[in-house]
């Protein structure tokens, strides 16, 4: 399993510098001043500008500002922000600490509720149960997440009055904290939840008609001893590899979130990035998400050969 790691990760740095030559270009050629935001003013006089052009490296060609800015990267240098002024690491690491929050906790109840579900579900095939469950997991999948968050909105912080609308980062109490989270959270934990639950009961009914399950009950084992012992190691298989894949997912999916209820998060600063033509820090925050999509992918690939004793890596 060592070496399947590490040539797995071999294979992952060329993906990674294709990724990052491919956003760095399409950013470099698009329409738009990079420093509009940090020498907007109508008194810098010209020459001012191109020297603050030539500090930055911008009257370089484009494939000598890559070979810097990667290297650059590799030494844990993400760049500097021209909006805000500040080193683009500093901005993200303000930033981030919100969106694990929210998203972890969102991600955790998603889970929580999604596994035991599905499992019921599936051992209740075609009951009432399982035909509210399932109804109301195609809900959840097939509404999008803007569409969620201003409903919710809409019931609890317009006609209920009983939550926050927006997110305020200065907030210290605990409990006050909590209450803004609320929906966020739901927004997130409802999607990833509906989402998981449909695999979750594929994969139960997939195994439970499987052979070593009738052996099992013919054994003269109980129908929850069947399902807890034998069936559901191996239905989620399959379902913690999506688990594993789908979380990077969920940080794009806060995107759309954060803008929604004003959470201070990675997304929200990833738009606000993308207004201000602020290209080092949208350089940074994809390079962010896509170690996170190769990190997952391999962890995904690892856990499978965990859980399943038949694979095994070469």
């Amino acid at each position: 399993m060592t070496t399947y790691a590490i040539r797995r990760l071999l294979i992952a740095l060329p993906t990674l510098l294709i990724i990052s030559a491919v956003v760095y270009f399409v950013l470099a050629l698009a329409p738009g001043d990079p420093l509009s935001a940090l020498a907007s003013g109508t008194d810098i006089p010209a020459e001012v500008r191109e020297n603050i052009r030539r500090q930055f490296g911008l009257d370089q060609p484009i494939y000598v500002r890559y070979v810097k800015w990667i290297a650059a990267f590799a030494q844990g240098d993400y760049g500097y922000s021209f909006a805000s002024r500040i080193p683009a690491s500093t901005l993200i690491g303000q930033r981030i600490p919100t969106t694990l929050w929210v998203i972890g906790i969102a991600y955790l109840i998603a889970v929580s509720i999604a596994i035991p579900l599905g499992v019921i579900t599936a051992a209740r095939q075609y009951t009432w149960f399982d035909h509210i469950a399932t109804g109301l997991s195609f809900a959840g999948f097939s509404l999008p997440t803007f569409f969620t968050g201003v409903l919710l909105i809409i019931i609890f912080s317009v006609q209920l009055r009983w939550l926050p609308m927006v997110y305020n980062q200065q907030v210290t109490d605990p409990f006050e904290w909590a209450k803004q989270a609320i929906m966020p959270i739901a927004v997130l934990a409802l999607f990833q939840a509906a989402t998981l639950n449909r695999y979750v009961r594929a994969s139960m009914l997939d195994n439970l008609h499987q052979d070593y399950a009738r052996t099992a009950r013919a054994k003269g084992l109980q129908e929850g001893t069947v399902i807890t012992r034998h069936v559901l190691r191996n239905a989620l298989v399959p379902v913690v590899t999506l688990i594993a894949l789908q979380l990077p997912t969920v940080f794009t999916g806060a995107v759309v979130t954060e803008q929604i209820f004003r959470v201070p998060g990675i997304g929200s600063l990833l738009i606000a990035s993308i207004q201000a033509n602020d290209t080092p820090v949208i350089m940074a925050i994809i390079m962010v998400f896509s170690v996170m999509v190769v990190t997952f992918t391999l962890l995904a690939d690892l856990l499978y050969g965990v859980l399943d004793p038949r694979v095994r890596y070469r």
